[in-house]
């Protein structure tokens, strides 16, 4: 597995706050994006967005386990 390294500042605004973050690693990066997404959506709007992107990522992952068809 890769180890990535991530220099990013991220500022959050919303109509009664702001917030900032400064991740260093993915799991930082999740960490703010799912509570950013929560904050968003709500909690089972980002439990719908998150199972879609898992979806899609488990779907891409078998279309490139199969076999090349000719």
């Amino acid at each position: 597995m890769t180890t990535v390294s991530i220099d990013a500042d991220i500022k959050a605004k919303w109509p009664d706050g702001h917030s900032s973050y400064s991740p260093g690693s993915t799991e930082e990066l999740v960490i703010i994006g799912i509570d950013l997404l929560v904050r968003d959506l709500g909690t089972e709007g980002a439990q719908s967005f998150i199972e879609q992107v898992f979806e899609k990522h488990l779907a891409d992952q078998r279309h490139m386990a199969e076999p090349a068809q000719e």
